[in-house]
Protein backbone atom coordinates (compact mmCIF):
# COMPACT_ATOMS: atom_id res chain seq x y z
CA UNK A 1 0.00 0.00 0.00
CA UNK A 2 2.83 2.41 0.78
CA UNK A 3 4.06 1.90 -2.77
CA UNK A 4 0.71 3.05 -4.18
CA UNK A 5 0.73 6.09 -1.88
CA UNK A 6 4.23 7.02 -3.03
CA UNK A 7 3.21 6.68 -6.66
CA UNK A 8 0.17 8.88 -6.04
CA UNK A 9 2.24 11.53 -4.27
CA UNK A 10 4.80 11.63 -7.07
CA UNK A 11 1.99 12.02 -9.60
CA UNK A 12 0.55 14.91 -7.57
CA UNK A 13 3.81 16.86 -7.61
CA UNK A 14 4.53 16.11 -11.27
CA UNK A 15 3.15 19.41 -12.58
CA UNK A 16 3.44 21.51 -9.43
CA UNK A 17 6.99 22.74 -9.94
CA UNK A 18 8.52 20.77 -7.08
CA UNK A 19 10.96 18.98 -9.38
CA UNK A 20 12.05 22.34 -10.76
CA UNK A 21 12.56 23.75 -7.25
CA UNK A 22 14.52 20.65 -6.27
CA UNK A 23 16.97 21.24 -9.11
CA UNK A 24 17.00 25.02 -8.74
CA UNK A 25 18.48 24.96 -5.24
CA UNK A 26 21.77 23.14 -5.99
CA UNK A 27 22.08 24.83 -9.36
CA UNK A 28 21.75 28.23 -7.68
CA UNK A 29 24.39 27.38 -5.06
CA UNK A 30 26.95 26.38 -7.71
CA UNK A 31 25.92 29.24 -10.01
CA UNK A 32 26.88 31.72 -7.29
CA UNK A 33 30.38 30.27 -7.29
CA UNK A 34 30.46 30.33 -11.08
CA UNK A 35 29.99 34.07 -10.83
CA UNK A 36 32.41 34.32 -7.92
CA UNK A 37 35.22 32.41 -9.62
CA UNK A 38 34.37 33.84 -13.01
CA UNK A 39 34.98 37.37 -11.75
CA UNK A 40 37.95 36.84 -9.43
CA UNK A 41 39.36 33.36 -9.93
CA UNK A 42 43.01 34.42 -9.65
CA UNK A 43 42.36 36.28 -6.41
CA UNK A 44 40.48 33.33 -4.87
CA UNK A 45 43.16 30.83 -5.83
CA UNK A 46 45.73 33.01 -4.06
CA UNK A 47 43.79 32.83 -0.80
CA UNK A 48 44.55 29.21 0.03
CA UNK A 49 47.04 26.43 -0.40
CA UNK A 50 44.24 23.90 -0.94
CA UNK A 51 42.26 25.06 -3.98
CA UNK A 52 39.71 22.24 -3.80
CA UNK A 53 39.19 22.72 -0.07
CA UNK A 54 38.67 26.46 -0.41
CA UNK A 55 36.30 25.92 -3.34
CA UNK A 56 34.22 23.42 -1.34
CA UNK A 57 34.05 25.81 1.61
CA UNK A 58 32.75 28.54 -0.71
CA UNK A 59 30.10 26.16 -2.04
CA UNK A 60 29.19 25.03 1.47
CA UNK A 61 28.74 28.59 2.71
CA UNK A 62 25.43 28.76 0.79
CA UNK A 63 24.34 25.11 1.02
CA UNK A 64 22.63 25.29 4.47
CA UNK A 65 20.60 28.32 3.43
CA UNK A 66 19.43 26.60 0.26
CA UNK A 67 18.52 23.42 2.15
CA UNK A 68 16.54 25.16 4.92
CA UNK A 69 14.68 27.40 2.46
CA UNK A 70 14.07 24.52 0.08
CA UNK A 71 12.65 22.33 2.84
CA UNK A 72 10.25 25.07 3.93
CA UNK A 73 8.98 25.61 0.38
CA UNK A 74 8.70 21.93 -0.55
CA UNK A 75 6.87 20.90 2.63
CA UNK A 76 4.45 23.80 2.33
CA UNK A 77 3.76 23.00 -1.32
CA UNK A 78 3.22 19.34 -0.49
CA UNK A 79 0.63 20.20 2.17
CA UNK A 80 -0.97 22.88 -0.01
CA UNK A 81 -1.68 20.34 -2.74
CA UNK A 82 -3.76 18.31 -0.29
CA UNK A 83 -5.46 21.36 1.24
CA UNK A 84 -6.42 22.93 -2.08
CA UNK A 85 -8.05 19.76 -3.40
CA UNK A 86 -9.46 18.68 -0.04
CA UNK A 87 -7.51 15.49 -0.59
CA UNK A 88 -6.79 14.84 3.09
CA UNK A 89 -10.36 13.57 3.61
CA UNK A 90 -10.20 11.50 0.44
CA UNK A 91 -6.92 9.91 1.51
CA UNK A 92 -8.13 9.08 4.99
CA UNK A 93 -11.36 7.65 3.54
CA UNK A 94 -9.29 5.05 1.71
CA UNK A 95 -8.37 1.79 3.46
CA UNK A 96 -4.99 3.18 4.49
CA UNK A 97 -3.74 4.37 7.85
CA UNK A 98 -2.81 7.95 8.59
CA UNK A 99 0.62 6.66 9.52
CA UNK A 100 1.12 5.39 5.97
CA UNK A 101 -0.07 8.68 4.49
CA UNK A 102 2.36 10.63 6.64
CA UNK A 103 5.20 8.22 5.88
CA UNK A 104 4.57 8.64 2.16
CA UNK A 105 4.79 12.44 2.39
CA UNK A 106 8.00 12.29 4.41
CA UNK A 107 9.56 9.75 2.07
CA UNK A 108 8.81 11.81 -1.03
CA UNK A 109 10.28 14.94 0.55
CA UNK A 110 13.35 13.04 1.78
CA UNK A 111 13.92 11.64 -1.71
CA UNK A 112 13.65 15.14 -3.20
CA UNK A 113 16.15 16.39 -0.63
CA UNK A 114 18.67 13.69 -1.49
CA UNK A 115 18.07 14.17 -5.20
CA UNK A 116 19.03 17.81 -4.66
CA UNK A 117 22.16 16.67 -2.81
CA UNK A 118 23.10 14.39 -5.69
CA UNK A 119 22.63 17.20 -8.19
CA UNK A 120 24.71 19.47 -5.96
CA UNK A 121 27.51 16.89 -5.91
CA UNK A 122 27.46 16.56 -9.70
CA UNK A 123 27.43 20.32 -10.29
CA UNK A 124 30.11 20.93 -7.65
CA UNK A 125 32.41 18.30 -9.07
CA UNK A 126 31.82 19.35 -12.67
CA UNK A 127 32.58 23.01 -12.09
CA UNK A 128 35.56 22.16 -9.90
CA UNK A 129 37.00 20.06 -12.73
CA UNK A 130 36.26 22.88 -15.16
CA UNK A 131 38.24 25.27 -12.95
CA UNK A 132 41.16 22.83 -13.08
CA UNK A 133 41.76 23.03 -9.34
CA UNK A 134 44.43 20.36 -9.48
CA UNK A 135 44.92 16.77 -8.45
CA UNK A 136 44.04 14.67 -6.63
CA UNK A 137 40.34 15.36 -6.90
CA UNK A 138 38.77 14.96 -3.42
CA UNK A 139 35.76 12.91 -4.46
CA UNK A 140 34.99 11.86 -0.88
CA UNK A 141 35.05 15.45 0.37
CA UNK A 142 32.76 16.54 -2.47
CA UNK A 143 30.31 13.80 -1.46
CA UNK A 144 30.52 14.78 2.22
CA UNK A 145 29.83 18.46 1.52
CA UNK A 146 26.88 17.42 -0.65
CA UNK A 147 25.17 14.79 1.54
CA UNK A 148 26.18 15.62 5.12
CA UNK A 149 24.17 18.90 5.24
CA UNK A 150 21.06 17.07 3.98
CA UNK A 151 21.40 14.34 6.61
CA UNK A 152 21.96 16.96 9.31
CA UNK A 153 18.82 18.79 8.11
CA UNK A 154 16.44 15.85 8.60
CA UNK A 155 15.07 17.30 11.89
CA UNK A 156 14.18 20.49 10.01
CA UNK A 157 12.40 18.43 7.36
CA UNK A 158 10.49 16.47 10.01
CA UNK A 159 9.53 19.66 11.88
CA UNK A 160 8.42 21.55 8.77
CA UNK A 161 6.34 18.62 7.52
CA UNK A 162 4.70 18.29 10.92
CA UNK A 163 3.77 21.98 11.01
CA UNK A 164 2.66 22.05 7.38
CA UNK A 165 0.51 18.92 7.75
CA UNK A 166 -1.47 20.16 10.75
CA UNK A 167 -1.76 23.83 9.65
CA UNK A 168 -4.63 24.93 7.43
CA UNK A 169 -2.88 28.25 6.93
CA UNK A 170 0.37 27.57 5.08
CA UNK A 171 1.64 30.97 6.12
CA UNK A 172 2.58 29.37 9.45
CA UNK A 173 5.11 26.83 8.12
CA UNK A 174 6.46 29.41 5.67
CA UNK A 175 7.01 31.84 8.56
CA UNK A 176 8.78 29.11 10.54
CA UNK A 177 10.85 28.39 7.45
CA UNK A 178 11.86 32.04 7.08
CA UNK A 179 13.00 32.13 10.69
CA UNK A 180 14.86 28.89 9.99
CA UNK A 181 16.73 30.54 7.11
CA UNK A 182 17.66 33.44 9.40
CA UNK A 183 18.91 30.97 12.00
CA UNK A 184 20.87 29.06 9.35
CA UNK A 185 22.43 32.31 8.16
CA UNK A 186 23.48 33.06 11.74
CA UNK A 187 24.59 29.50 12.47
CA UNK A 188 28.08 30.55 13.54
CA UNK A 189 26.63 32.22 16.65
CA UNK A 190 23.96 29.60 17.44
CA UNK A 191 24.41 27.04 20.23
CA UNK A 192 25.19 23.52 19.08
CA UNK A 193 21.80 22.16 20.18
CA UNK A 194 19.77 24.21 17.67
CA UNK A 195 18.76 22.08 14.69
CA UNK A 196 19.16 24.97 12.24
CA UNK A 197 22.88 25.02 12.96
CA UNK A 198 23.45 21.39 12.11
CA UNK A 199 23.43 21.71 8.25
CA UNK A 200 26.41 24.07 8.58
CA UNK A 201 28.36 21.08 10.00
CA UNK A 202 29.84 23.38 12.65
CA UNK A 203 30.16 22.38 16.29
CA UNK A 204 32.50 22.95 19.20
CA UNK A 205 34.26 19.63 18.54
CA UNK A 206 34.89 20.48 14.86
CA UNK A 207 33.49 17.08 13.89
CA UNK A 208 30.85 17.28 11.10
CA UNK A 209 29.84 13.66 11.65
CA UNK A 210 28.37 14.65 15.03
CA UNK A 211 25.90 16.94 13.25
CA UNK A 212 25.04 14.13 10.85
CA UNK A 213 24.39 11.62 13.64
CA UNK A 214 22.33 14.16 15.58
CA UNK A 215 20.41 15.01 12.43
CA UNK A 216 19.51 11.41 11.69
CA UNK A 217 18.64 10.58 15.31
CA UNK A 218 16.60 13.69 16.13
CA UNK A 219 15.10 13.65 12.64
CA UNK A 220 13.67 10.17 13.25
CA UNK A 221 12.39 11.25 16.67
CA UNK A 222 10.65 14.36 15.31
CA UNK A 223 9.20 12.34 12.46
CA UNK A 224 7.68 9.84 14.91
CA UNK A 225 6.26 12.61 17.11
CA UNK A 226 4.82 14.44 14.10
CA UNK A 227 3.36 11.24 12.67
CA UNK A 228 1.65 10.35 15.97
CA UNK A 229 0.23 13.86 16.30
CA UNK A 230 -1.02 13.81 12.70
CA UNK A 231 -2.66 10.42 13.23
CA UNK A 232 -4.51 11.63 16.35
CA UNK A 233 -5.94 14.75 14.72
CA UNK A 234 -9.30 14.95 12.97
CA UNK A 235 -9.00 15.72 9.27
CA UNK A 236 -11.09 18.73 8.30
Amino acid sequence: MIGKLLTADFLKIKRKGLWFLTLLGPLGVVALQMVNYGVRKDYLLQQSEDDWGYYLLNIHSFTPLAIVLGIAILTSFMASIENETNAWKQLIALPVSKLSVYLSKFTVLALLLFLASTVLMIFTLSYGLFLNLGAPVPYLEVAKFSYFPALAALPILALQLWIASVSHNQGIPITVGIFGVIFAYSSFVLPDWMIWKWPSLMNQWDEPIINVLLGVGIGILLYIVGMIDFARRDVK
